[in-house]
């Protein structure tokens, strides 16, 4: 399995990368919800291509995410979505919402 991780890749584009489940979830919405408020750019984008493996709750951390960057009055866009993860939110038609 490979380890969970969020990071500002570079500036306005916050990464996730590894396995997003019931046990990443909670530290990583900590560690994103503080990058994304300590970041300066207009626009985020939530980079999604080195997510290896997810469940819904890595639905669940873009949804919380976005929320972050509006709420800080960021545009904010999806990349890289995985396969896994498109499929999830085709099922709670969050297709639109996410779309990259």
């Amino acid at each position: 399995m490979s380890e969970a991780a969020v990071s500002m890749a570079e500036p306005g584009v916050l990464r996730l990368a590894g396995v997003l489940d019931y046990r990443s979830g909670p530290a990583l919405r900590k560690q994103g919800k503080g990058l994304i408020a300590s970041c300066r750019e207009s626009r985020l984008v939530l980079d999604c291509s080195g997510v290896v493996k997810t469940s819904s709750v890595g639905l669940s951390l873009l949804l919380a995410f976005i929320r972050d960057a509006q709420g800080a009055g960021k545009a904010c866009e999806v990349r890289g979505m995985p396969d896994d993860m498109r499929e999830i939110a085709e099922v709670y038609d969050l297709d639109e919402v996410l779309a990259s």
